[in-house]
């Protein structure tokens, strides 16, 4: 069965009729012009555009995590499925006072994390050290990473250096 030609692109069945916008390249109202079904071209091999989004080590994750916590941006319970053991008391005595945050800098100002580096003691055991710019100090921070069976990494310890 043939189509009678109208001089208007038949639509596929089944598929509702949208708004075509001329003035993108490919006469598609979708952003950059994209067609459903189209094929993105690849990066060619060995160019800085990685195919997948990089994966931050677990120290690195959880330096940021215990910075958001020790600098009042989140609370101490943000951690609560993140500790074991004495971790979760240590954040609850050191977290009130907001250690890493600067006295007498504005609200916005947030300290930074410089240097975090890790050591694996095993496969399971990580312990790990960061350093963080408050205003013109640079502190300390140190912790224990432990893989449950569940794979997943949570805090064992934590330490902060002298004020």
């Amino acid at each position: 069965m043939a189509l009678p030609e109208t001089g208007r692109v038949a639509r596929a069945a089944g598929r509702p009729g949208g708004r075509r916008d001329l003035r993108r390249p490919g006469g598609s109202a979708r952003p950059g012009g994209a067609r459903p079904g189209a094929v993105r071209p690849r990066p060619p091999a060995g160019s800085t555009a990685a195919a997948r989004p990089r994966v931050l080590p677990p120290h690195v994750l959880f330096a940021e995590r215990l910075l958001a916590v020790l600098t009042g941006e989140r609370p101490v319970h943000w951690m609560l499925g993140h500790t074991i053991g004495e971790a979760y008391e240590q954040l609850i005595r050191l977290a009130p006072a907001n250690p890493l945050r600067p006295a007498g800098t504005a609200r916005g100002s947030r300290p930074v994390l410089r240097r975090c580096s890790g050591t694996p003691l095993s496969e399971s055991v990580v312990e790990a050290y960061a350093t963080v710019t408050t205003g013109a100090r640079v502190r300390a921070m140190a912790f224990r990473l432990e893989r449950g069976q569940d794979r997943r990494w949570r805090c064992a310890a934590v330490d902060l250096g002298p004020a």
